[in-house]
């Protein structure tokens, strides 16, 4: 069964039911049911010969076998002679031709019997296969069409990949974003579940970003486009996607080479059974090989790999297809069994754990009350492009509207700002700027950027600026706790006293601050070097200088909605908002995805092992067999889909 994952098989063929090639199996298996069940009415009451009888369940046996016969063969042909079709291909002809030996039974249902179950696992395998791949293919439906776009005063349909940067497109209601870019006119909201898997629609207005594979659900908008089709974000995740399973787990690798090895050592070993102990026996060899024949078909049938090589590959892409349903694109089935062993999570600060955009905290004015002291800061600020003077304005949003004039503006180079606003000369800036002008300051107790304001040569106070721990932080340090991550690290350029209060109030045991990028690759390999055996190492981070720390730690995880390019390509998992719990949850998908596989081979090896015993010494019979090989694999297969369903909690680690 585990040949077709190297044909190619058409996704639609296995993922849907009512697809011609599904119908068209089902309706074989059926009515070689109803020809084997007609087969036994004619063997028990029609009074023929064994050669008549064999002639008789032939008709269905090759109605159900003859696609397993041809694979066999042009196994043959290629080279390929140790493969399930060969296993199920010789042990049914066995089972056929055993009942011409003298003093044996002949066998001719169990020998349809199993070629039609053999059939049956395929067509459970088909479907598994095609759910899985549609969970991870459900993303492929973002990418879009056409793209409208606005030249020589009219609107074009064309194709996304003709739309230049720096051109304007049309997103109507109901249409999926082209390309990525700006808003420049209109509000709407969009769905982001296919890219994020967050079932919320995002808002936005003129200036806001928006990622391409969204769907516009509301009103119209006018974008710029900041990147051509190719670097999109629709682009990227196709291209993830498209290359996800070919890189293969651990377990994966481990079971295809056990495979090449296992199944000639199974062929020798039946024929040992089969023929050493009639040759060993006081009894003449016509006598008992039959029985010893018998037992060696029923070894050979048992011994079909097929419940390992089909269900562990399944259980991976299983795996995957669940954890792009919440977001999360996993690069390759071998960051799977990374992300389960992950024992050390290290993280970057600034857009990360942090919003990576500042804003006021706490106002502290003296002799100015709160409003007017933001009121001058904001206006002082007005021209800056600084993060800093953005957040004061934002801070004071009609500031532009107030009819204050202000003039002569000037800028200290590493100090702050100087301006005349009606007619007060304010300074705001750093401690140098109110050193520099003679003005007596005092600190502040808050963690933060502290912005000092001077009036016409006077104290007035201080803005603590800070940027923003997102929401989930917390709750995502506390889900790895939970789920055995022994040492969570934050590394971090920002302040000494800025990486301790973030470190304190999320409950992240290690920091290290003030750091270069060169530095923070440094301490990733210091903590490398440190890790307990048979663990490995995370580094979740979003920004271009994250890019060689990704590289260098043992799975490099990218927050994606408003990440670098360079951090995406860079990373091992990608995921499509800013959420850091979402680390969690990929981690807790990979445990549950492991131990998916861990139950179907212990299943799959401890049943397979208690038949093969029963069958040396007699006591196994064919149903046992086809129970060991393909009722195994159904069970098998249909346990692997379990890894699809993604429980929606912390860690989807139950």
């Amino acid at each position: 069964m585990a040949e077709k994952h190297h044909h190619g098989k058409n996704r639609n063929q296995a993922g849907d039911p009512e697809h011609g090639g599904m119908r068209a199996k089902i309706l074989l298996i059926a009515v070689t049911a109803v020809l084997l069940a007609g087969a036994v009415v004619i063997e028990k009451w029609g009074g023929l010969s064994t050669l008549e009888l064999l002639l008789v369940y032939l008709v269905p046996y090759l109605l159900i076998g003859h696609e397993t016969l041809r694979e066999a063969a042009e196994g043959i042909v290629k080279g390929d002679l140790f493969n399930e079709h060969f296993l199920m291909s010789i042990a049914t002809a066995g089972a056929l031709c055993i009942g011409f030996l003298p003093g044996a039974e002949t066998e001719f249902p169990e020998a349809v019997f199993v070629m039609l179950f053999f059939q049956v696992g395929e067509l459970f395998e088909d479907y598994a296969e095609g759910k899985s791949r549609d969970s991870i293919s459900h993303l492929m439906d973002i990418r879009p069409d056409t793209a409208h776009v606005e030249r020589d005063g009219a609107i074009a349909t064309v194709p996304p990949d003709t739309v230049g940067v720096g051109e304007i497109i049309v997103v109507r209601p109901g249409e999926k974003v082209p390309l990525d870019g700006v808003v420049i006119e209109g509000r709407s909201s969009l769905n982001t579940v296919a890219l994020t898997g967050e079932s919320l629609p995002r808002e936005l207005g003129v200036a806001d970003e928006v990622m391409s594979g969204c769907i516009n659900l509301s009103g119209v908008i006018r974008v710029r486009t900041t990147k051509n089709f190719g670097e999109s974000t629709v682009s990227k995740i196709i291209g993830l996607i498209e290359h996800a399973d070919a890189r293969k787990s651990r377990s994966e690798s481990f079971i295809t080479r056990f495979a090449r090895v296992y199944t000639p050592i199974v062929v020798f070993a039946a024929l040992l059974l089969a023929f050493v102990p009639p040759c060993c026996s006081s009894a003449p060899f016509i006598d008992s090989f039959p029985t010893w024949l018998h037992r060696a078909l029923i070894f050979l049938v048992v011994s079909c790999p097929c419940a390992l090589v089909v269900s562990v590959p399944l259980t991976f892409f299983g795996g995957l297809g669940g954890a792009s349903r919440r977001g999360i694109l996993v690069k390759g089935s071998n960051y799977m069994d990374a992300l389960a062993k992950v024992g050390t999570v290290v993280f970057d600060k600034t857009g990360t754990l942090t919003r990576g955009k500042f804003a006021v905290e706490a106002i502290h004015p003296d002799d100015f009350n709160e409003t007017e002291l933001l009121h001058l800061a904001a206006h002082v600020e007005h021209f800056s492009t600084h993060p800093i003077g953005e957040a004061l304005r934002s801070a004071f949003p009609n500031e532009a509207s107030d009819g204050c004039r202000i003039t002569n503006v000037r800028e200290i180079a590493g100090q702050g700002i100087q301006a005349d606003v009606a007619g007060r000369t304010v300074c705001v800036g750093n401690r140098k700027m109110m050193e520099h002008l003679g003005v007596r300051w005092h600190d502040c107790h808050c963690v933060g950027t502290i912005i000092h304001v001077a009036v016409d040569g006077r104290y007035a106070g201080h803005v603590v600026i800070n940027d923003r721990i997102k929401e989930d932080a917390a709750t995502a340090i506390a889900a790895l706790k939970r789920l055995g991550v022994g040492t969570t690290v934050m590394l971090t350029g920002d302040r000494r006293e800025v990486a301790a209060d973030v470190a304190a109030r999320l409950g992240i045991d290690r920091y290290a601050a003030e750091l270069l990028p060169a530095d923070k690759v440094h301490h990733v390999e210091q903590l490398l070097a440190e890790k307990p055996a048979g663990k490995t190492l995370a580094f979740v981070g979003d920004g271009i200088n994250d890019a060689p720390v990704l590289k260098r730690a043992d799975v490099g995880i990218a927050m994606g909605g408003l990440g670098s390019d360079a951090a995406i390509e860079a990373a091992d998992v990608v995921l499509m908002d800013d959420r850091p719990s979402k680390i969690a949850v990929a981690i807790g998908i990979a445990h549950r995805t492991l131990r998916i596989a861990r139950e179907n081979v212990w299943f799959a090896i401890g049943i397979k092992i208690a038949i093969l015993a029963l069958a040396t010494v007699g006591l196994g019979t064919m149903w046992m067999a086809v129970f060991a090989d393909v009722g195994v694999t159904v069970l098998a297969v249909l346990n692997a889909m379990r890894a699809l369903q993604v429980p929606h909690d912390r860690t989807a680690s139950r």
